[in-house]
């Protein structure tokens, strides 16, 4: 597994672009439980391989996800959620038809954080210094 704060490279840039989403199902179900937990980690795992990209922590409660993800810079965040929901979605409704009971498995918000390997006080104070030059 990656480490959090390692800087990777890509087509000239030096970057470490890493966000923390959460979301919930839809109607706040505890859903996520036994073979269904297994198998929407076997399809995050797969998602980011295909796309690159490193999960660098989940939890997976029954009503709700926490994901800790390492993009490139290139990946807009709204992109990497709608993709991780996407397709857990379909591939989860299709294999566990008790899922299709909600109008969708997931809700359409979620909320995002963005972290690096520094703080944004330190970032700041950086910045400010005139020094820094």
């Amino acid at each position: 597994m990656l480490a959090v704060n390692e800087y990777k490279t890509h087509n000239h840039v030096k970057f470490l672009v890493n966000y923390h989403f959460v979301w919930i199902p839809k109607r706040r179900k505890r859903v996520l439980i036994g073979e269904i937990v297994t198998r929407l980690r076997q399809v995050f795992a797969e998602l980011a391989i295909e796309k690159e990209w490193d999960i660098l922590a989940l939890e997976v409660a029954p009503d709700h996800i926490h994901l800790f993800v390492s993009v490139k810079p290139t990946d807009a965040p709204h992109l990497v959620v709608k993709a991780f929901k996407g397709r857990s979605s379909y591939i989860l409704r299709k294999e566990f038809p008790g899922l299709k009971k909600l109008p969708s498995l997931w809700t359409n918000s979620y909320f995002i954080s963005t972290a690096g390997n520094v703080c944004s006080e330190v970032i700041k104070k950086y910045i400010e210094d005139p020094h820094h030059g």
